[in-house]
């Protein structure tokens, strides 16, 4: 044991989002119960690389005694955990994006009730997937852009009225697609087409929070600072409250 610099996480602060997780490159760092705990002080290096990323402010570097750092054995966790398992869910089987559920339909009476006239989509360009969007397309020129997870749009009611009405809509999913790629499309977006705002919604699992960073990253990139606001849906459905 040593005296030596490493991460403390506030258990009181952290939500379990995971932004953490990715910006630890020695896997120090894992979700378990809910909440960002470190895993072996052999594998923290005490640099503090995850510190900025934290939204909670959660993560502080002190000094106490540990076990030094060991390189060796954090590459070799690394490439053990990253190759089974999202960063962001390091235990899948625990994460609630893929645990299964079921929510009670409202009765029949109720539903046709709330139905007043036939909705007409809001949507107004195409393609709405990141990966295919090319960042010169005439309509993201000054737009307002809705960035969103591609699980939104299924569970919250009143997508197209309450979120996607004259915006431009880029779709993805931070848990399971190529975030690097995403980082560097939006900050080609950023750097030419002057967007003038842009909305992230993702869902409440830990691993969603992660496209709002994305989003700042790519922001970063481009060298744009451009307004951003974020919205929260529910498992359920339901538009959280900020």
């Amino acid at each position: 044991m040593v005296l030596r610099n490493i991460v403390k996480i506030d258990e009181k602060k952290c939500n379990g989002c995971g932004v953490c997780i990715p910006a630890c490159a020695e896997g120090a760092i894992q979700i378990i119960d809910g909440k960002a705990r470190l895993v072996k002080d052999i594998y923290c290096d005490g640099l503090g690389a995850c510190l900025g990323k934290c939204p909670q402010d959660a993560i502080t570097i002190i000094q106490r005694e540990a076990q030094e750092f060991d390189e060796k054995a954090a590459e070799k966790h690394v490439k053990q955990t990253r190759s089974t398992a999202s960063l962001v869910c390091p235990t899948p089987t625990a994460c609630p994006s893929v645990k299964a559920m079921q929510f009670p339909e409202e009765s029949t009476e109720k539903s046709a009730s709330m139905v007043t006239e036939n909705r007409k989509t809001r949507l107004t360009t195409w393609p709405v997937q990141l990966k295919l969007m090319p960042p010169n397309a005439p309509f993201l020129k000054n737009a307002d852009l809705l960035v969103t997870a591609d699980c939104v749009p299924f569970a919250y009611a009143d997508f197209h009225e309450d979120m996607l009405n004259n915006r431009v809509l880029a779709v993805g999913c931070p848990k399971l697609d190529d975030a690097s790629l995403y980082r560097n499309k939006l900050a080609e977006i950023f750097r030419t087409a002057d967007i003038r705002s842009v909305t992230v919604v993702n869902m409440e699992v830990p691993c969603c929070f992660g496209l709002k960073r994305l989003v700042q990253e790519a922001m970063e990139l481009s060298g744009k600072k451009v307004p951003l606001r974020q919205e929260t849906i529910s498992i359920k459905g339901e538009k959280l409250a900020k």
